[in-house]
């Protein structure tokens, strides 16, 4: 059985290995971000306190307590346990379109989409270089809006006047 879960896992992305490693306050949307900004767990392990905080979204409290996880020999012998068991520690290279109209644009997906599902949705925008993001803010670019787009979230996209995009507008933009 433990075999059959060391198996499955070597199919798994870098993000998710490095978030089921459980390094605490790595989630899952921290993990992606950490990989896409290092790429490999050598250049995540190498890292200082600066490097780790010009990542995406990772501030002082994940910085300090990865470098608190990496210090440790044990975490650190795991690791390489892992790697000899043919885990994955090195991002796919997706291409990106750098030249996209959502490139570098924070995205919340909300709702329900008849013509693609929220997965598909959301790799289609990391692939054409945006950022998906779970919350609302005064930095969100654009909710792309399907049915059944909670009520809160709708108010505060339009309290802080963030375009909301139904889903023939965002097949428009994307050009699906």
């Amino acid at each position: 059985m433990f075999l059959n879960g060391v198996e499955a896992s070597k199919s798994q992305p870098f993000e998710r290995v490095l978030f089921a490693i459980g390094i605490r306050h790595v989630g899952a949307t921290v993990a992606k971000k950490l990989v896409r900004h290092f790429r490999t767990i050598e250049s995540l392990l190498s890292a200082n306190r600066e490097d780790l905080l010009a990542a995406e979204e990772i501030g002082e409290v994940i910085a300090d307590q990865l470098l608190a996880t990496f210090q440790k020999p044990e975490w650190r012998l795991e690791i390489e346990r892992l790697r000899q068991y043919g885990l994955n520690f090195e991002a796919e290279l997706k291409e990106q379109l750098s030249d996209s109209p959502i490139s570098a644009k924070k995205i919340v997906v909300s709702g329900v989409f008849e013509s693609i599902s929220r997965n598909e949705l959301k790799e289609l925008i990391e692939t054409l270089g945006g950022s998906n993001v779970s919350s609302i803010s005064g930095k969100t670019d654009y909710v792309f809006a399907g049915e059944g787009m909670g009520p809160a979230k709708l108010k505060k996209a339009t309290s802080l006047g963030v375009p909301i995009l139904n889903e023939m507008e965002v097949r428009t933009l994307l050009n699906l």
